[in-house]
């Protein structure tokens, strides 16, 4: 997925995805653990994500790209 900026945050980044519908979804995703970043449990919906970074949900990982300029 290409981000627009040089970093994306995490609930933006679901959303942009298609992995939930809405903010107030992604937000209940990651109050309850169930999203990781780079293996490890995020519990931030402002997390800043930068290309490289690797978001998992249910064993599906999305991988954040560079922005197309």
């Amino acid at each position: 997925m290409n981000i627009p900026k040089e970093y994306i945050k995490l609930d933006q980044f679901l959303k942009l995805q298609q992995i939930v519908q809405s903010g107030g979804e992604a937000k209940l995703l990651i109050r309850n653990g169930e999203i990781s970043v780079n293996g490890e449990p995020e519990v931030r919906r402002g997390r800043k994500l930068y290309p490289g970074d690797r978001v998992t949900l249910d064993n599906q990982t999305f991988v954040v790209t560079e922005p197309d300029l």
